[in-house]
């Protein structure tokens, strides 16, 4: 099979760092499904697992963890997919990734493609969507069905592809919502997807969130990095929530948290897949609902870019586009 893969860690204007390979085709087994990939979308995650290192791969690996395509074969554990069914799904970090023609994936993990989205549309999804949801209704313990209406929560770093269907949940929820952006058409993204109002992330917050009327906020989301830290524990409220998806060495001061008796959420989605925890099939169950609620016309897709075909000279320019930190809405390569 084809496949976009690596041997070194190299910064992505190295013609090196995504070569085009040939590679086994995979055998399903057990709960596995093998997958014949036709889209995958590229995330920050992909670009951290890149970043250039020291480490040499024996044989090459392959990245990427968004896909849709069409069922090929199944394990003999298979119970929720036939072959012939198209799905979307977010994979598992610890396995090879998506950007191959065939991909081995835990059944428990995938939910059915939305019927009215293509797969390009469809790959964009599930990773960003999975983050947001754990992070909102899992995390933060929010009411999907609309038990915290009228509540406020803060979305930083609301112009990316978590934010972009974190906006869409938080809206469906009826939560009010707050989102950060820092330019005109990032700005513009976030109040088309359901923003009630914006502020800027690169400038003083606290002071802009107060002078639209919230001295806190309910909930907080840090969906871009942690240089926000001290800025979202001024406004979380006394007893609220601060959900946060990146990684930290910069310092998180807790005497403010300790003093509201606020508390402090990781959201990591691959966690399930990777630990194999007893709620494993969750994520099929949560990729099903809002297949539903996207087919329904009230969830919509976040994907802005598309590249086509699938090879390393479009994976390079995904990644380079990922790496300036400016880009809305999610990137999309499509088709071997």
């Amino acid at each position: 099979m084809k496949a976009v893969a690596l041997t070194h860690y190299l910064p992505i204007d190295d013609p090196n760092s995504f070569l085009d390979v040939d590679l086994p085709k995979p055998v399903p087994e057990g709960h596995d499904l093998l997958v014949s990939v036709k889209a995958v979308s590229v995330n920050p995650v992909d670009t951290k697992v890149r970043a250039p290192k020291d480490t040499i791969e024996e044989t090459p690996r392959v990245l990427g963890w968004d896909a849709a395509g069409t069922v090929e074969a199944v394990g003999s554990g298979v119970s929720l997919f036939k072959p012939g069914d198209e799905v979307y799904y977010a994979g598992d970090i610890t396995r090879s990734g998506s950007n191959a023609q065939f991909q081995l994936i835990d059944e428990r993990i995938v939910g059915l493609k939305p019927r009215t989205l293509s797969f390009a549309e469809a790959a964009a999804l599930p990773l960003t969507t999975l983050t947001a949801y754990e992070s909102f209704f899992d995390r933060l313990g929010i009411d999907r069905d609309g038990g915290n209406r009228g509540e406020s929560i803060l979305i930083i770093g609301a112009g990316g592809g978590v934010g972009s269907i974190g906006i869409q949940l938080a809206k469906a929820a009826g939560l009010r919502i707050i989102a950060t952006a820092s330019r005109p058409e990032t700005s513009a993204w976030v109040r088309e997807l359901g923003a009630d109002e914006v502020v800027n992330h690169r400038e003083d917050m606290v002071a802009q969130v107060r002078a639209i009327g919230h001295q806190y906020v309910d909930h907080i989301a840090i969906f871009n990095d942690m240089r926000h830290w001290e800025t979202a524990v001024e406004l979380i409220r006394p007893q609220g929530a601060i959900v946060t998806i990146d990684d930290t060495n910069l310092p998180m001061p807790m005497d403010k948290m300790k003093l509201k008796a606020a508390s402090l959420h990781w959201e990591f989605m691959f966690a399930r897949a990777m630990f194999q925890t007893p709620d494993m099939i969750g994520q099929h169950k949560l990729l099903t609902y809002v297949a539903r609620e996207i087919d329904a016309g009230r969830i919509r897709t976040t994907v802005d870019t598309v590249l086509s075909p699938i090879n390393a000279e479009n994976m390079r320019k995904a990644h380079a586009l990922i790496e300036t930190g400016t880009a809305k809405g999610k990137i999309v390569v499509e088709g071997f």
